[in-house]
């Protein structure tokens, strides 16, 4: 064997000033740390933080990802949007990435292109975000949209491409109309631990981006000043009985909208069979979908004032009062009251 080019320090004399006496000592050893450094930093990269799995499958994996729509009038009768416009669906826009990169977080303020997005559907601040962060962080393995629904009840699907060190999946979809509201999936992971998953499917509910304090699908635009952080919206909050989605009578709204995500084989001649009720493709508008039938109470105006009391002299007279309907029932709501209501009074001008 060859002799080491590193000597073990003298007795009595420090290592610094054997580093001093010995000029390739020095570079031998800055080397040598400089190699450590390098091959600690590469076992690091790309892993994940604060204790998370290591995806170990194997590096790429493909899938179809089916959004659909289950925004429907006997889902969600409430101001249930008929025209300009009617209930739809924006584009679909998403990302694979590693968890160094969050395109939306519940109870965390979005970005200036996810409010773009949430608001006016606009996807090319968003996009240029995702691309930067992964230039910078190389958190981002790819990016992948679909067509936009242009009904509350259709399908609409594309494939994405995912990397063990790349696993997660993120994607938005715009509701609309609404002032920022919007559906999604915030880092769902598709790898466990040695295997990608064949298949997820996923219930999705609506969320507000935290931007716009619009109660109703068609608000019209009210900036949220300062701005809010992202939350579910509920059957019961926010808690205003203008808001579209306010049931009081339900425990917790039904599912909006559903995505499934499906590995595909690799191999040209591979046959995968769709998923069961994912026959549609493309931004095929679905009219067979089943869903909940959500009771929408009536709802009605305050009373109006008393009419004039009229009526014979020498007898008791009548006054009545008003109301109106403001929301129709539906889907076996409880039905709307009576409208007009008589009381007796004494005539002020009998005739």
């Amino acid at each position: 064997m060859g002799k080491s080019s590193l000597h073990f320090p003298r007795m009595g004399v420090s290592r610094s000033q054997q580093v001093m006496e010995n000029p390739s000592l020095a570079s031998t050893l800055g080397r040598a740390l400089w190699t450590l450094l390098l091959a600690t930093l590469s076992s690091t990269t790309g892993q994940p933080f604060g204790g998370e799995s290591v995806c170990t499958a194997r590096p790429l994996a493909k899938y179809s990802i089916t959004f659909t729509g289950k925004w429907s009038q006997t889902a969600f009768p409430k101001q249930y949007p008929l025209f300009r416009p009617p209930a739809q669906w924006s584009s679909l826009l998403g990302a694979a990435h590693s968890s160094d990169y969050s395109m939306w977080r519940k109870n965390e303020y979005v970005s200036n292109g996810m409010r773009d997005f949430a608001e006016r559907g606009e996807a090319w601040a968003l996009m240029r975000e995702i691309e930067a962060a992964g230039e910078k962080l190389q958190s981002v393995h790819g990016v992948f949209s679909a067509p936009a629904v242009p009904s509350g009840t259709g399908q609409t699907s594309t494939e994405l491409e995912v990397h063990s060190r790349h696993s997660l999946v993120s994607f938005v979809v715009r509701i609309v109309p609404s002032p920022d509201w919007f559906v999604g999936i915030d880092s769902l992971d598709l790898c466990e631990g040695g295997r990608w998953k064949e298949q997820v499917a996923v219930d999705l509910y609506p969320h507000d981006a935290g931007t716009d304090s619009g109660f109703t699908f068609s608000s019209p635009n009210f900036a949220t000043i300062p701005q809010d952080t992202v939350t579910e919206i509920t059957s019961s909050s926010p808690s205003h009985p203008a808001n579209s989605f306010y049931y009081p009578r339900l425990k917790s709204l039904p599912p909006i909208a559903r995505v499934t995500l499906v590995r595909l084989r690799q191999g040209p001649r591979t046959f995968i069979p769709p998923a069961p009720g994912l026959a549609s493709r493309d931004n095929e508008i679905v009219d067979s979908l089943s869903g909940p039938e959500t009771p929408l109470d009536c709802e009605v105006s305050l009373w109006s004032s008393w009419g004039l009391c009229t009526g014979p002299c020498g007898k008791l007279g009548a006054k009545t009062r008003t109301r109106y309907v403001r929301v129709q029932p539906a889907n076996n709501g409880t039905p709307c009251p009576e409208l007009e209501e008589e009381a007796e009074c004494v005539p002020d001008n009998c005739v």
